[in-house]
């Protein structure tokens, strides 16, 4: 009975496989309040403004819930939301694109983020070859971010 509670309760804890298609993923040592900071600091850094943020940890504390460090950072900047908007109305619905930071359970975290290639891939038929570029562009400024913030 207690091998099944054991095994029950295994199976209840978040498991991190290979990262999804279309995902980069930058594991680090850094702590997660150091890997937020740094992500914030290396989106302004490259040129792009933290539009939004937003994440469970802070909310389910206040309910008495401890969770993992969770947060969503969404980047973009209006020079990108216009030449987006240029393209395809309905891409500007993925935008701000976001890096997500999470939490480890050795207390070190993670940053992740959706390619922009892959976040405009479903426009790319209203947008053309124009917001292809465009996401490409993105995808260098995106890698840029990433590998800054974990350095």
């Amino acid at each position: 009975m207690r091998a099944l509670l054991g095994f029950l309760c295994l199976l209840a804890l978040p498991v991190w496989a290979e990262p999804p298609e279309g995902w980069a993923e930058y594991p680090t040592g850094k702590s997660f309040d150091a890997l937020v900071k740094d992500t914030r600091t290396a989106v302004k850094e490259n040129g792009l403004i933290v539009v939004t943020q937003a994440g469970p940890t802070k909310a389910a504390a206040a309910r008495g819930i401890t969770i993992p460090g969770n947060l969503v950072i969404g980047a973009f900047n209006n020079d990108y939301a216009v030449r987006v908007l240029e393209t395809s109305v309905h891409a500007m619905i993925e935008a701000p694109i976001r890096f997500y930071v999470t939490e480890n359970t050795d207390g070190t975290a993670t940053l992740s983020y959706k390619t922009p290639s892959f976040v405009f891939a479903p426009y790319a038929a209203e947008g053309g070859e124009t917001l292809q570029e465009i996401a490409a562009e993105l995808d260098t400024k995106f890698q840029a971010v990433a590998e800054s913030a974990v350095k």
